[in-house]
């Protein structure tokens, strides 16, 4: 359920200051002359983006995007703005950027260097980690202990590009398969189809404790590599990106993402009432606190002193 009081008021303090309607290009244009705006979604990334068991898009990032609707709505000085959903895959969701199908993907899209060349990125609303998950009983830890065993990562993710270049880096020998989406990764490793499940670490957490015997999965404690998440949007859109940073920056400053992130993560959640109790990490306090939107994983490290 959205966060109407919140809401209301991060509209309302932007709303003396709308862009007329002869200043609106790019994004903000195609919004103001279509009368909507259109979201691009995933279908089973809990708790960032997914189904409710009524087939209701919700999440963590869906409440954040659903703020910079109603950001844009009071920017343009738009009376009513209606709010289209599109699902989308992790292999698609780039294109349909880039190609005009959503003008903002809300999910769990890592922000990265290579991205950056081709769609942008608003403020981080979560920095992740590149982990594996495998069944308690194989005693699997560390990325060494996969030498010669079959993994499997969703395809399109940045998780499947890294623990490729890994297996050749490290001579590991890993048979690695590409799933689909994440719940067919998260199968292939409960059938023992595969060894383990290389994902983002939250991600595998909410598998963890959404399966019917969360003890018989455990969640790697080397971490491959940091993941920040950012809405995706088109680049070379300044005037788009800086409404869609108003938004966040709004949530944020007014302290309203505590309760945010505590619904979503630290509070039992939809469709199965399962609470994922993850606390807020030093690097996603860090993105908020200095409104960080790099690609550079290094600015979420506490001590960097670069933002």
């Amino acid at each position: 359920m959205r966060i109407k009081i919140m809401l209301a008021a991060a509209a309302l303090s932007i709303a003396s200051h709308p862009v007329f309607a002869g200043e609106a290009t790019g994004t903000l244009e195609k919004i103001r002359s279509t009368g909507s705006i259109t979201i691009g979604h995933r279908e089973s990334s809990i708790p960032f983006s997914y189904y409710d068991s009524t087939e209701k898009v919700v999440g963590y990032a869906m409440d954040l995007c659903y703020l910079v609707a109603d950001t844009v709505k009071a920017r343009l000085g738009l009376e009513k703005l209606d709010v289209k959903l599109v699902p989308v895959t992790p292999s698609g969701r780039i294109q349909s950027v880039l190609n005009g199908t959503i003008d903002i993907e809300c999910g769990t899209t890592t922000n990265n260097v290579e991205r950056q060349k081709v769609v942008s990125f608003s403020t981080t609303y979560f920095v992740a980690a590149n982990r594996f998950m495998a069944k308690a009983k194989a005693n699997l830890r560390t990325l060494d202990d996969l030498k010669g065993k079959t993994v499997a990562s969703t395809i399109g993710s940045t998780n499947l590009k890294q623990i490729s270049e890994l297996n050749t880096q490290r001579h590991l020998g890993l048979t690695i398969l590409a799933a689909k989406d994440n719940g067919e990764a998260f199968r292939m490793l409960e059938s023992d189809r595969v060894d383990a499940f290389v994902m983002d670490d939250i991600l595998l957490h909410s598998r963890v404790a959404s399966s019917p015997i969360p003890g018989d999965y455990t969640v790697s404690e080397e971490a491959l590599s940091i993941e920040p998440y950012g809405i995706m949007l088109r680049r070379d859109d300044p005037a788009f990106k800086k409404v869609v940073d108003e938004a966040i920056s709004a949530i944020y400053r007014s302290g309203d993402i505590q309760k945010i992130y505590a619904k979503w993560f630290q509070a039992p959640i939809p469709p199965n009432d399962v609470n994922l109790n993850v606390p807020m990490s030093a690097p996603l306090q860090r993105a908020i606190a200095h409104l960080i939107d790099s690609g550079e994983p290094g600015a979420y490290l506490v001590g960097n002193s670069t933002q």
